[in-house]
């Protein structure tokens, strides 16, 4: 099962759960503070899903660790470039 689908499948049993207890579609009698706490609860639900997102950006640019010997050789690769362009009369 891909990611998409798991994601798909997760956000439909939410729904299908908040529209049962938001629109009583199963007659299960739930009390009115339940339904008033249910109605706003995907605006809730985004709104953490975006705070949670945000925080593991920020976490991880925070935590990105700097890759030396990479950087070095992408320089070298740079300055080899810059020489064959030289060599073959390019001017900077």
């Amino acid at each position: 099962m891909t990611k998409l689908l798991e994601w798909l499948f997760g956000v439909s049993v939410v729904l299908a759960v908040w529209a049962v207890v938001a629109f009583d579609l199963l007659d299960l009698k739930v009390p009115q503070p339940y339904r008033e706490v249910a109605w706003p609860m995907p605006l809730y639900l985004l709104v953490s899903f975006g705070c949670y997102s945000l925080a593991t950006v920020g976490y991880r640019v925070a935590t990105f660790n700097d890759c030396e010997e990479a950087a070095k050789e992408l320089q070298s690769h740079i300055k080899e470039a810059k020489e064959d362009l030289k060599r073959k009369g390019l001017k900077m």
